[in-house]
């Protein structure tokens, strides 16, 4: 079993499927077969090979049917000094997956998204028991299923821990980045896409708002901060700044705008930021009434209180792979030119340029109804487009997102050109079986698919001001064209004279999910 090429063992002549006619080869101890396969679990494991299994298969087919297993048993001049270096590429091979965390993640999102708030939580429990190195991740899921649940302080706890571990985590790692050079960003501890780390403290403050409130303007001023930092730390040294254009949230002036306002203080700093709430979601149709009332110094009437609905609405973005054809091509080309020059071959590019592409797909659910009585008292309205923030982020930092996916597959077409001329390789089957190393190597790439599963589509607020005491609200999830979705929920709240009251709930296109928090008796 030292020699280059070696006979596949029964049990990996058992694996291939004969029907397709394409001969297995092996290097040193690592099978490589190669199929058509149909599931991860046909790639042999000895061989490393991750990702996409049908695409592997689909790519390295073509390039096997030049290397019959007759043919290989007389290539052997480099053997040795080819054989001691298999293992560093079998070892980059190692290191993907079979499946996306999107993939893994879908049984979740599809719970939630119907309502089944425990079945979600049992999924998320288990995925946390098996992938501890996604824990942030699943945390922040966690946390979104725990609110449905009833349980704002333990969400709260949740998001406070991976806010502080973002935070932590990003401080580049050079170990890590070159690590993901050889392999894939999958390598790289995960901390957040940038409308992520702004989020997680959106929800913190909402978490606060439906308990005791008291550290609510503080996390609204850490959302305003955060996206500050974000956009100033990305600015380049020749003036240009990819994030500058950022979707600003106006969630969190209008957050201190109503917290100002109860003090019955500070209505100018209230009307300041219910000035930038209209600034920033000129669209928010309720933004110029509340920049009015509190220019005007008022709270709400005598003997009145108001209460401030926040509504999660319909089904958040989420992050799929796509292939960057465009760049694949101008690649092959290059591969082409650089093999003319440097007087030996290359691995061509046939597997595609794999990159993230962040999609909104809201559903149905288009706002909450809140009625009191018999009297419909007002729709929730958006005042932060959650996909939007998310799709116009991953558009803007596209060019970044690609350049880095290219210069990744440099960095591994450079590796083989180093193992080919360290070894004296430069035409004939050890050659090409480097290349074919070097073609399942690029192939195993995944996109990197991590992200925030159970955001919302939209966050919608609306304000109602009601006489003191307590009132019985029906909650009616509408579509897009106002018809119900669901059955309504009905939800008491205590309006206090003067003082806000919160109510917080989460709707998808099976209704209203889980049960609706409130911080009053």
């Amino acid at each position: 079993m030292n020699r280059l090429f070696a006979r596949p063992s029964r049990l990996l002549q058992g694996v291939l499927h004969v029907k397709h006619g394409i001969p297995p080869f092996s290097l040193g101890k690592r099978s490589l077969p190669v199929m058509r396969f149909t599931s991860c679990e046909a790639v042999v494991r000895g061989a490393g090979i991750g990702g996409s299994s049908r695409s592997v298969g689909r790519i390295l087919a073509p390039a096997t049917r030049l290397l019959p297993f007759r043919r290989l048993h007389n290539s052997r001049p480099h053997a040795r000094r080819l054989h001691a270096s298999l293992p560093v590429l079998v070892a980059a091979l190692d290191m993907t997956g079979c499946m996306t965390h999107v993939v893994r993640l879908q049984p979740v999102r599809a719970a939630f998204q119907r309502g089944d708030v425990a079945e979600a939580d049992r999924l998320i429990a288990l995925e946390l028991e098996q992938r501890a190195s996604e824990e942030d991740l699943l945390l922040l899921d966690r946390a979104m299923v725990t609110l449905a649940d009833g349980r704002p302080a333990d969400a709260e706890r949740m998001l406070r821990r991976v806010r502080d571990s973002f935070d932590h985590l990003e401080e580049e790692s050079p170990a890590e980045n070159a690590w993901s050079m050889l392999s894939d960003d999958g390598a790289r501890a995960y901390h957040g896409e940038d409308y992520e780390k702004v989020l997680v403290r959106a929800m913190l403050a909402i978490s606060n708002l439906v308990q005791d409130g008291d550290d609510a303007e503080a996390y609204s001023l850490q959302i305003a901060d955060k996206q500050r930092s974000i956009v100033s730390a990305a600015a380049q040294p020749d003036g240009t700044n990819p994030k500058a254009a950022y979707q600003q949230v106006a969630l969190a002036p209008y957050l201190r705008g109503l917290i100002r306002e109860e003090t019955h203080r500070d209505y100018d700093d209230a009307a300041r930021h219910f000035q930038t709430v209209v600034d920033w979601q000129p669209n928010f149709g309720p933004g110029r009434g509340h920049l009015a009332r509190a220019a005007g110094g008022s709270h709400s009437r005598r003997g009145h209180g108001v209460v401030h609905v926040f509504a999660l609405v319909g089904h958040g973005p989420f992050k799929m792979e796509v292939e960057e054809m465009p760049t694949s091509t101008s690649l092959l080309i290059a591969d082409q030119l650089l093999s003319t020059q440097l007087g030996t071959t290359l691995p061509p590019t046939v597997a595609p340029i794999k990159v993230p592409q962040i999609v909104a797909a809201p559903g149905a659910a288009g706002s909450v109804q809140v009625a009191v009585g018999d009297w419909a008292a007002g729709q929730t309205e958006t005042i932060t487009d959650v996909s939007q923030m998310a799709v116009g982020q991953c558009e803007a930092m596209r060019p970044y997102c690609l350049a880095r996916a290219v210069a990744r597959r440099t960095a591994k077409k450079g590796t083989i050109y180093g193992f080919k001329q360290g070894l004296g390789l430069r035409e004939g089957l050890p050659s090409l079986a480097l290349d074919v190393a070097g073609i399942a190597w690029e192939a195993s790439e995944n996109a990197d698919t991590r992200c925030w599963s159970l955001l919302p589509d939209r966050i919608q607020v609306l304000r109602l001001e009601l006489p003191v005491g307590s009132h019985t609200l029906l909650l009616r999830p509408l579509d897009r064209q106002g018809q119900p979705l669901g059955q309504p929920v009905p939800q008491t709240v205590t309006v206090a004279d003067g003082r806000n009251s919160y109510l917080f709930i989460q709707a998808t296109d099976a209704g209203l999910v889980g049960r609706p928090l409130t911080n009053s008796p």
